[in-house]
């Protein structure tokens, strides 16, 4: 038994610097079938995923984002996640669960990715009510995410702040700050 995280895991990080190269119609299905083998309650699989790929349709969806998002307009694929309440369980609380299994197969879609040598990048800076009229996404549906995906480029095509990020040290909060024992003893 490995006492080690995942290498994938650790190799992972969310890349802003990409290429425009094409990433093949099989390496995005494959993208998609690791999403869709994560569990989910009572095997509902609520995820939906639309593969954004032509020029067009790319073009509106990029036209939706901010401009902190610059970097999105060289992607070559942009994958939405979507899903409804109602494609899950429903829990005694009004938890929306459905949310939690969208985000157990973006995990998997993502380290698929990194073992592929591609960047899956999701991202929650977009105006949804665009994207979502743009992809014909139901009102009562949620776009959950979208993803950034495509091989990786040159930070040099980043803005500085980007570019020092994407360049420097993984930055992560100290286990102690996100992890209690027993109860919550978190700072408020």
């Amino acid at each position: 038994m490995s006492e080690s995280i995942n290498p994938l895991i650790e190799e992972r990080r969310a890349k802003r610097a990409l290429a425009t190269d094409p990433v093949i119609a099989t390496d995005i299905d494959l993208l998609v079938k690791a999403a869709h083998l994560a569990p989910s309650c009572f095997n509902n699989q609520p995820w939906r995923f639309i593969v954004i790929d032509d020029e067009e349709t790319l073009r509106e969806v990029k036209g939706a984002m901010p401009k902190g998002n610059y970097w999105t307009k060289s992607a070559p694929v942009i994958i939405a996640v979507t899903s409804h309440r109602d494609l899950d369980c429903k829990l005694s609380d009004k938890r929306d669960y459905f949310l939690f299994g969208c985000g157990m197969a973006v995990g998997n879609l993502m380290i698929q990715a990194t073992e592929m040598g591609l960047i899956a990048h999701p991202i929650a800076g977009y105006n949804p009510t665009k994207v979502k009229e743009i992809l014909k996404v139901p009102a009562d549906y949620t776009l959950i995410t979208l993803i950034i995906v495509a091989r990786a480029g040159d930070p040099a095509d980043l803005s500085e702040d980007h570019r020092a990020i994407e360049l420097g040290e993984r930055d992560r909060k100290p286990l102690c700050e996100v992890m209690k024992r027993n109860r919550f003893d978190f700072d408020l």
